[in-house]
Formats: C-alpha cells, sequence, structure tokens
C-alpha cells in the first residue's frame, strides 16, 4: 500500500485561513438566522455579533489543530475534518440565505418557504462544490471537470429532493404548540441539513470525487 502523502496528514498557512474564514462567516450568517429564532437568552447588538465571530473564529481554529494531530495516526481524520467544516459552512450559507428571505418577506411556511429552502439549498450547493473539490477532496483535475461537476450536481440534486423534501416534511406536516413559525422553520431546515449531509458525503467520496 502506498504511503499517504505529507499534505493528507498536515496543515499549512492557507488551511488555517480558510478554516478561519469558515468560522467568521458562521459569526456573519448567525445574525439573521438569531434574529429570526429570537432566542431569549441572546440580545443581539454589535457586541454580541462580534464576540459570537470570535468564538467561531477560535473554535474553528482550534478544530482543524486537533484534527491535524489527530492525522498523524490516521490520515482520514484531517479530510473528514475539513469536509465537516465545508459542509458547516455551507450548511451556515443556507440557513443564512433562508433566514434572510424570511427576514425580508415574513414568509416562513407554506410554499413559499419550500421556495426559499430550495433557492438556499442551490446557493450553498454551487459553493459546497467548489470547497469540497479544491479543498476536502484536492481534485485538481480541470480536463475532468466537467464530468465530475455533472455527477456532483446529480448526488446534489438527489440531495436537494432529500433536503426540500424532509424540511417542508417537518414544517408544513407538524406544529408544534407555542413556538413560532420562524424557529420550527429552523428545525425543519436543521433536519434536513443532517440527513442530506450524510447522503451526499458517501456520493461525493464514493463516486464524485473517487480517486
Amino acid at each position: 500500500m502506498e504511503a499517504p502523502t505529507q499534505t493528507a496528514i498536515t496543515v499549512n498557512k492557507k488551511d488555517y485561513f480558510l478554516i478561519a474564514f469558515i468560522g467568521f462567516s458562521f459569526g456573519l450568517f448567525s445574525v439573521p438566522i438569531l434574529k429570526n429564532i429570537q432566542l431569549p437568552f441572546i440580545t443581539l447588538n454589535v457586541t454580541t455579533v462580534l464576540g459570537i465571530m470570535v468564538f467561531f473564529v477560535l473554535f474553528a481554529i482550534l478544530a482543524l489543530w486537533i484534527a491535524s494531530l489527530i492525522a498523524k495516526k490516521i490520515p482520514l481524520v484531517l479530510q473528514f475534518a475539513k469536509f465537516a467544516a465545508a459542509g458547516a459552512f455551507n450548511s451556515f450559507l443556507d440557513w443564512g440565505v433562508l433566514n434572510i428571505l424570511i427576514a425580508l418577506t415574513g414568509i416562513a411556511t407554506g410554499f413559499g418557504f419550500s421556495g426559499f429552502k430550495g433557492i438556499s439549498f442551490i446557493v450553498a450547493n454551487i459553493s459546497s462544490y467548489f470547497w469540497n473539490k479544491y479543498w476536502t477532496f484536492g481534485s485538481q483535475d480541470a480536463g475532468n471537470m466537467k464530468t465530475e461537476a455533472g455527477k456532483f450536481f446529480l448526488v446534489s440534486v438527489i440531495g436537494l429532493a432529500i433536503n426540500i423534501g424532509m424540511a417542508s416534511l417537518i414544517v408544513n406536516g407538524f406544529h408544534v404548540q407555542g413556538m413560532s413559525p420562524e424557529r420550527w422553520a429552523n428545525i425543519g431546515a436543521l433536519a434536513a441539513t443532517l440527513i442530506s449531509l450524510i447522503w451526499n458525503f458517501f456520493g461525493y467520496k464514493l463516486w464524485v470525487f473517487k480517486k
């Protein structure tokens, strides 16, 4: 068996810059999310937003560093950590776009919600392709990009159906007494993201970006 390359088990300045950007984005995308779900113990102001951003940046850097240490024994851990970070970034992008659309229109249920969920998922999925191609799985073959992108979007279309279907089923098919539509919409989005994430990981890993 061929030994893993050095880049497979180490991180560099670019990795730390990207993970810091992901952490910053978490904080940025959390603003419209927190505004809609209105948690009673969080008051949104400049200090709170900056604190959230700093926390996520430091947490992301620390998580990647720990993953790089573990990867010295188990190289796959670093790739999984990058996939998880990219997945988390695109999930926050998904939720951020969804909540911006909800905030702009006041629509959080029905067909309007399903349409917004589709838009937010597509935006996040385009972002996901480039993060996973160039950072997570390190696919640099430009000549294979058309076929690779086709496979990626086929897996993603199925993931889109799973994501929208599950989110819509939860939001429109169930109701929790005393919970606001905005908060329930985010619970539906979270559940849908977790389920579609599992599908996407195995599709990307075993088919799209298979070495």
